[in-house]
């Protein structure tokens, strides 16, 4: 029976008693009833739902070197010295490690509460940098992957042409990433027939301003339109004070800034961390439509800066939330960590909470799930009809959990547990994917996980 019943269900207008789901064959959902009775031979959630969490941005390759950068390379680290050693990492990768990273990391994910990834897929070419004989091979092993786990997939392959602004040419440890604008285009070609195959969606992901130049980021816009003209558009901008200096110097101006003038941004695009703005562009980018894709556990492993998160939320901007080099896989820790970085930056406490919805983690929540749904493309908004079923069930006996009301049940799943251990099944299209904080290929994937790592860490020495 395609149907669940629940005690107490997060709805897009807040918590709602005695809610009955159901949903299509091909996992959409087709009622939404509060204050229901429980149908015959509907089961029972074991706690709150809520509403399965999009993760916008993600490197996959990246999760298996998470904690192999902490430790000190040089006088002073920084994002710039950690780059240095994921191209070492990244070159020599194959597409058998990739995809079994992948399926590690996305079981993760789901395990972890994420229901939906947009895969930002910048490694495409062999470690010579020649492109492999078929050409999509490393966007189909994160395809398979994403299969393979049932996660919800959005895949961004990466435009990336140059090491700095103006064009300048790419370096060695860039080599497995560089494509002509053309190449880009007939890529994205070949991959629609394959993303439509399995309910993916397909976007393009202009790397950042340093990495494409105008000329290009023009042109790979228009033919992504000519393709799909709904498709997203996902971009890094902003994340390093180096960045902005280095992007007046080219062109005078900062590079939000540049992009809004010189680029139909609007809400297909996704500005990635956007972290260092003034007024006037948390004010334009708010108001652009744009999604701010925040990654704040990546953002602190990197020393990146924070997010003003209040002057964006002023001014109606939508956001998400990813985790990018996955050196943390867990959407409420990304949540806490957001929540956190504001108390720290503002020393106030509770300042994602609003006006119509005090609780902090409801607030965050809705709101990343609806900034998510509209990065990702897809119909993953919440729990509504015509979205996807997509919904994550907590754990009421979880000992953080036990005996609380639903809203402070997810405060505390978000603030005072071990967050993945409260959490009980996981659903994407209606399919459930983890049972008991489980995902059926745990195990598998978890080993293949590890001897790819080894033999990468062995191909390094």
């Amino acid at each position: 029976m395609n149907a669940l019943f629940a005690a107490d269900a997060l709805l897009p207008g807040g918590w709602a008693k005695n809610v009955l789901l159901s949903w299509n064959d091909a996992g959409q959902l087709t009622q939404v009833q509060s204050a229901a009775q429980r149908t015959a031979g509907a089961p029972v959630a074991n706690g709150p739902v809520i509403p399965g969490m999009p993760n916008l941005h993600s490197h996959a390759f990246q999760r298996a070197f998470a904690g192999l950068t902490e430790y000190r390379a040089q006088q002073q680290d920084s994002f710039w010295s950690w780059r240095t050693l994921m191209y070492r990492f990244a070159a020599r990768l194959g597409p058998q490690h990739m995809e079994a990273i992948a399926t590690w990391l996305y079981a993760e994910m789901l395990e972890a509460g994420y229901t939906s990834v947009c895969e930002f897929q910048y490694v495409h070419h062999d470690a010579d940098g020649r492109p492999y004989a078929d050409d999509a091979t490393l966007s189909l092993a994160l395809l398979r992957a994403a299969k393979k786990t049932g996660i919800g997939f959005t895949l961004l392959p990466v435009l990336y042409q140059a090491s700095g602004f103006g064009g300048l040419p790419p370096n060695e440890g860039q080599r497995r990433f560089i494509r002509s604008t053309d190449s880009m285009l007939r890529l994205l070609d070949t991959l629609k027939p394959a993303c439509d195959a399995q309910g993916a969606r397909l976007g393009l992901a202009p790397h950042s301003l340093r990495a494409v130049p105008p000329d290009a980021l023009r042109e790979a816009v228009a033919g992504l339109d000519a393709i799909d003209p709904s498709a997203p558009i996902h971009i890094h901008i902003a994340e390093q004070t180096k960045e902005v200096d280095d992007c007046v110097a080219w062109s005078g101006q900062r590079p939000v800034a540049w992009l809004l003038d010189h680029a139909p941004v609007d809400a297909r695009w996704c500005l990635v961390h956007a972290t260092h703005m003034d007024a006037a562009e948390y004010e334009r980018g708010a108001k652009s439509g744009a999604v701010a894709g925040l990654c704040p556990t990546t953002e602190a492993n990197l020393g990146d800066g924070i997010f003003d998160f209040s002057a964006w939320r002023h001014h109606g901007g939508a956001w998400g939330l990813g985790s990018d080099s996955h050196a943390t896989v867990n959407a409420a820790e990304e949540l806490l960590m957001l929540e956190y970085s504001q108390r720290l930056a503002w020393r106030q406490r509770n300042v994602g909470a609003s006006a119509a919805q005090p609780h902090v983690a409801t607030a965050l929540t809705l709101d990343a799930v609806r900034g998510g749904a509209q990065a990702s493309g897809r119909p993953i908004g919440g729990l509504a009809v015509g979205q996807q079923a997509d919904f994550v069930v907590l754990d009421a006996a979880h000992i953080a959990l036990q005996g609380l009301p639903a809203p402070d049940m997810l405060s505390s799943h978000v603030f005072a547990s071990h967050r993945t251990s409260a959490i009980d099944t996981v659903w994407v299209s209606g399919q459930p994917r983890v049972a008991a904080g489980r995902h059926a290929l745990h195990d598998e994937a978890a080993a293949a996980f590890v001897a790819a790592r080894s033999q990468l860490l062995l191909l390094e020495n």
